[in-house]
């Protein structure tokens, strides 16, 4: 339990710190500036944040086993049927580039923790560098995908 409180806050700490990219597709929900951390997408609510691995406690690393660094983002997302705001398996999958273009990878996996399902990827990050995070989520029952975009600087030094 502690552990699950100590994920959310940390979420919500890095939740607070995204900001909202370019929206390209009119599809494309898209994160509010400064401080949006979720995005409605039919029935359902995708929350996401991203977050330098050394914000994380090193019980909670180890819990899951991630590698704390401040040169290691990690982002979490979480989606939940609007309806009741309970939490829903999905099929997520994040494609990842920096302002240069250069493609970041980020392998999500599935955290089931009592009633939460959270997915979380980590991938190296540098100094000031601003990823642009676009989110493919497909709720259980959903046939069709939904995209999310958001964009996160870090700072590592």
């Amino acid at each position: 339990m502690i552990i699950r409180r100590t994920l959310i806050a940390l979420s919500l700490l890095g939740l607070v710190a995204a900001c909202g990219g370019p929206n390209e597709t009119a599809e494309v929900p898209e994160a509010e500036p400064a401080g949006a951390s979720s995005a409605e997408i039919g029935d359902h609510v995708v929350h996401f944040s991203a977050l330098t691995t050394d914000q994380l406690p090193p019980e909670v690393a180890r819990a899951y086993n991630i590698v704390r660094s401040p040169n290691r983002a990690m982002l979490n997302v979480s989606v939940l049927r609007a309806a009741d705001n309970k939490p829903v398996e999905a099929s997520v999958a994040v494609k990842t580039v920096n302002l240069t273009g250069q493609l970041k990878n980020v392998t999500m996996r599935q955290i089931t923790e009592q009633e939460a399902i959270y997915y979380i990827g980590e991938t190296p990050v540098a100094n000031r560098e601003t990823l642009i995070f676009d989110i493919s989520v497909m709720p259980d029952g959903v046939n069709t995908p939904s995209e999310v975009r958001f964009k996160r600087q870090f700072y590592t030094d």
